[in-house]
Parts: C-alpha cells; structure tokens; sequence
C-alpha cells in the first residue's frame, strides 16, 4: 500500500533525528516521463510523517535554477536508513526551498511526499520518535566514533611514519650497498696490482739468483747480489702481506655487502607489498576499476584505462590474477565503445565513459594487460580482447602511407609513445600467435619510428612527427619496447639515448611532504628544466620508467660482458628508486586506506610540458606512479613478454 498526498500545509513539521541519513535524488518532469537530471546525493536529519528536509551542498546552480522555476517538479528519493537493508523509495515535490547562510551553492528544500510505502514511512517516524528518548545513548555512540576517528588518525600518523622510516631505510642501505660494492672493486684491482708486482719481484729474483751463480768468483760483486736479493725478498715478503690484508679487507666487505644486499631485498619487498595494498585496496568490487587520482577532487572518481592496464599488471606479477581479471572483466563486458575503441576514462563506481575522447595509446595499453595475463596465466579468454583492439589499430595502420599510427581516429598527430607502445604490441600478438598480420604491422611501425622518431642525430627521439619536443618517457619506452639490440640494429646507441635523457631531464628539486616537511629529491623532469618556466619537477611515473630502462641496459651489459658498465646501471636504477621511495605519502582517504602510495609528481598542478597538469593536491595518491614504481622493484619490463 502506498501513501499518496498533495500540497496540504506549506510548512512541514519535523523531527530532528541528529544524524544525518543519505538521500540519493533525481528530477523528473511534472509529468513523470522524462529525467531532468542525474541522480545527485544530498543528506536528511529533519524528518515528517509528510515529507522530508533535504540538505544539498555543492548543487549545479543549473540545476540550483530548475529547481527553484517550478513547484511542480518531481523528485525520485533514494533514502538510506539503518533500519531498512534498501533505500526508501519515495516520489515527492518542493513546497520551499532556500540557500544555506555563507555555504556557496549549498540549499535546504523542504520537500512533500507524493507516494511512499505506509509501512516505510510510520516505520522512519518510529524511528525517528526513539532517536529522540536516546539522546544519551547518541552521545556515547558518537563518543565511541570521537575515540575511533583518534585511534584511526594515530593509526595513519603510525603508517605515515613507517612509511618514512621504510623509504629513508631503503635509500641508506642502497646507498651504502653500492658503497661496499665499489669498495670491494678497488680492492680487487689494488690486489691485481699487488699481484703483477709480486709477479715482477719474483721474476727479478730468479735473475739474480742466475746472476749469482755466474758471479761467485768475485766476492764484492757477490755480496752486492746478496744485498739486492735480501731486499727484493724483504719486498716481497711486505707485498705478500699486503694481500693477506686486502684478501680479509675483502673478505669483510663481502660479508657486509652481503647482509646490505638481504636488508635491501627485505625492505624492497616491504615496499612491494605497501604499493600493492594501496592498489588493491582502492579496487571497485563492481566494476573492478581503480581510480587513477586518490585526492583530486576534480577527477576524484575517475578512471584512466593507461592506469587500468598497469594496475592490471601490478596484480598479474603479485600473483593475484583474480583482480586482474576483474579490471579485463569490465573492457571485455561492461565498459562502453566508440566504433569499437575505448574511450580514455571511465567512472569507477559505475563504469559509465567520463570522457569521450579515444586516443590510441591507452587502448594498446589495454591490449598489453589482456597479453600479459594470457602468458603469465596460459589462460587465453582475453586473447580475443587483444586481438580485437589490433584490429582496430590495423584498421588505423591502413590509413597511414609510412605505416604509422595517429594519437586516435579523430586526430591528426602522430606520437612515437603511441607508435612505441604498438611496435610493442604487434611484437607480443607475433610471439603468441605467430600471425603474419602482427609481423609485417610490426614492421611498419618500426619504419615509421626510423623516419619520423630517429632521424635527428642532435636529438636522439623525437616526441611526434614534426616534434623535435623532448619527452624523457620516449626515451625510456626506446629501451623498454625495441630493446638496446633492436636499437642498435637502427644504428642508434642505447647508452646515448640514455645519457642524452639524463643530461637534459635530470633534476633535484624540494618535495613537500604532506605533513609539511620538505627534502630534497632527484629525479626525471617531463621535460628539459630549461624549456618550462615552472622550474624542476620530478615525475615519479617516468623516473621509475627509466629504472626499467637502466634495468634493462644492466641486463644487456652484463650479456655483452661489460659488467663496470652493468653495474653502473644498477646502482643507478637503485639509487633512483631510493629517491622515489622518499616521496611514499598516504593519500587521502574517505576510507582511511590511504597509506603507501607515491603522487604523480614533486608539485601539484604544473604544467608538464606535453599539454597536461600534474593532478591537484598535496596528498593526492596516483595509480599510474605507484604501479611503475611497483614494476622497477620488481624488474618487471610491460613492453616486452618474458621469455
């Protein structure tokens, strides 16, 4: 049965209920038959047996400007309360409403029911009647919450700190780790040394001994013989102890590096597992997306797909291939399509687009995740996903005489990111299913890369066709996807590209802590520091990117048997990590779950260079940092399937 009613009394008479409920609303048209708006949140503490008070903040002034037009509107209400497992459902219209004093765009309306069910609605009057005879046990509940909300802030500034002490840790023991391997180097070649000199004073001696046995007729020249032997053998004997010395030198340093090294891997694994709770965490349970921004309330419940595909990824090397899983779930199912591509973002708690651009390189990115868990798992359910995005790209492909791909099906301009992050992509569709489509795609791309992103010896890589702009991800995605042997193939040096991104991207700037500490960090800039007013800016995302790229030349170097050069490589990788660790916030958290996360940069809000922002807030937690930060701990290469 359902109470249905009109306008009888223009004010309503409530009871205060001193907790505030959740009221999802809605606009209708007088006549029932066409939404008017999306449903919006607003809150209730005010309750009558006719209607209820709505409190609205941050209302659409749009919408603010409807409402107030006409009486006749209808609203759909949601109402949340303890005592229903359901939301009520209520239609009703608005008898009054008004602004809420010094709250911009902030309203109460006063709003009477048009239907709701009779026994749903003396049920929230009975409710709110006994709200009022346990006003004293309210207080003790929400003493209850006061202690929790303490103990759950001491919680967090426990996180916090051992987040610190975790990253100041980890730099330490890499710092003096890389101390004690070079220590035990110069020992090494101070012992050769020794060593050949050794070498040459027993040679000596030999030939005096021989001389000596010529000599034995004079009895001066003998004695001088003599002497020089005793001292060549006094020589001898000090360099003999020299090595015993710098052998236990070299012994000790080797037990220390050796327990430096296990400390590192114990807090490198510590750090593992912290980024991956914070990924984990912030899952959707329905839709399986994370949002790329904790802290942003712009695009607070935004998710990017790029970031989706590394989350994926995150999940796929922890051996958790049921979150994976549930990320490929929702692109192979439930997420929307433009002429079968995905757009860029989607709404996390409903999967709806939240934006209606399509470019190329996330969706290859998508393609990338469903191939990695096909061969981390050997289960090929979203091989068809993949194979479904290349078809697309091909389709692309066809329209491009050099073979290249545009940034998307409505854009003119080519980006070598783009074209990296395809060359890649074919080469793992040619690896795992042998089509000779991914071969000769693959190829074109790669000549189009040899045209348009290699063709400059001042600038190793070019960021786009007719782009001499230089973009530090570029050239750590050079390494990543083609491979230091591929680039060599195209007469291009790995170790310039390298040195070339270093001497024009590095940067060591201050990064505030959420806390309001400020330390000193190294890092890569999105661009040249010289070419942006806004000074140094340290990417956490592309800095952990050219950990991998340093991780990948030490592996090459030590292929090639250059292992000076390999170790070069990975003290770099470490000591840049290190620094990123340093930057480990907690983000801020409706849930209170925000602990050990890394933020998109050293700034918020600053002009990258490439056409974007840094995401606002000092806290502001970012998926796409946090998991490739994640991969260089792991040594984890996403362009590239292991062999």
């Amino acid at each position: 049965m359902f109470l249905t009613k009109g306008h009888k009394d223009e004010r309503r008479r409530y009871i205060r209920l001193g907790t505030v409920f959740p009221v999802q609303f809605r606009l209708v048209s007088p006549e029932g038959k066409r939404f008017l708006s999306e449903w919006m949140q607003g809150f209730t503490d005010n309750v009558g047996k006719g209607g209820i008070c709505l409190t609205i903040h941050h209302l659409n002034p749009e919408i603010a400007q409807l409402m107030r037009s006409s009486s006749e509107l209808l609203f759909l209400l949601e109402i949340e309360m303890p005592i229903f497992k359901k939301p009520v459902s209520a239609t009703a219209k608005k008898v009054w409403m008004r602004e809420i004093p010094s709250e911009a765009n902030g309203y109460l309306v006063g709003l009477s029911y048009q239907q709701i069910g009779r026994s749903q609605n003396a049920e929230i009057m009975r409710y709110a009647r006994m709200k009022r005879l346990f006003v004293p046990g309210l207080l003790v509940i929400l003493g209850v919450l006061l202690v929790t909300l303490i103990y759950k802030n001491y919680e967090v500034d426990l996180a916090n700190w051992r987040n610190r002490m975790l990253s100041e840790g980890l730099r330490q023991v890499t710092l003096e780790a890389a101390l004690a391997k070079r220590q035990i180097i110069k020992l090494k070649e101070e012992e050769k040394g020794l060593r050949e000199k050794l070498a040459r004073i027993q040679s000596n001696l030999k030939s005096l001994e021989d001389e000596l046995k010529l000599r034995q007729q004079n009895d001066a020249e003998t004695k001088r013989v003599l002497q020089y032997i005793s001292e060549i053998v006094q020589k001898k004997a000090e360099f003999e102890q020299k090595i015993i010395s710098l052998q236990r030198s070299y012994a000790n340093l080797n037990q220390e590096a050796g327990r430096l090294d296990t400390k590192k891997s114990s807090l490198k694994k510590e750090t593992v597992d912290t980024l991956y709770h914070w990924l984990a965490t912030h899952q959707n349970p329905r839709t399986g997306l994370v949002a790329s921004f904790e802290g942003d309330g712009d695009i607070t419940d935004w998710a990017f797909i790029y970031d989706q595909s590394l989350a994926c990824q995150a999940f796929i090397l922890y051996g958790d291939f049921n979150r994976a899983a549930k990320i490929l779930d929702f692109f192979a199912g439930q997420a929307k399509r433009i002429d079968g591509r995905f757009v860029n973002a989607y709404y996390v708690k409903d999967g709806l687009p939240a934006e209606y651009i399509v470019h190329t390189g996330p969706n290859i990115w998508v393609g990338i995740a469903a191939l990695q868990y096909t061969s981390k798992t050997k289960d090929k359910k979203y091989l068809g996903l993949a194979e479904e995005i290349a078809q697309s790209l091909l389709h692309l492909q066809r329209q491009d005489n050099e073979g290249g791909l545009r940034g998307g099906p409505n854009t003119p301009w080519y980006s070598t990111e783009h074209n990296l992050d395809a060359y890649a992509f074919f080469n793992m569709l040619e690896r795992m299913t042998g089509k000779e489509v991914y071969t000769e795609a693959k190829e074109k791309v790669l000549n189009w890369l040899r045209m348009h992103a290699y063709d400059r010896p001042d600038i190793p890589v070019l960021r786009g066709r007719g782009d001499s702009t230089i973009a530090t991800d570029t050239y750590a995605w050079s390494i990543a996807a083609l491979g230091p042997e591929k680039l060599q193939q195209l007469n291009m040096d790995p170790d310039e590209i390298i040195a070339f991104a270093e001497k024009s991207c590095v940067v060591e700037t201050d990064f505030v802590r959420p806390d309001g500490s400020t330390i000193k960090v190294k890092g890569f800039d999105f661009a040249p520091q010289r070419h942006v007013a806004r000074g140094g800016v340290v990417s956490v995302e592309w800095t952990a990117q050219m950990c991998v790229a340093y991780q990948i030349m030490m592996d090459f170097c030590q292929r090639k048997g250059l292992f000076q050069k390999a170790r070069e490589y990975e003290e770099k990788a470490d000591f840049y990590l290190a620094e990123l660790s340093r930057m480990m916030i907690s983000s801020l958290s409706p849930t209170g779950q925000g602990q050990g996360c890394l933020p998109y940069a050293s700034q918020e809000a600053v002009d990258t260079g490439h056409g974007w922002r840094t995401p606002k807030g000092k806290a502001t937690g970012s998926v796409a940092a946090t998991a490739y930060a994640f991969f260089a701990y792991l040594n984890y290469n996403p362009l590239q399937l292991k062999k």
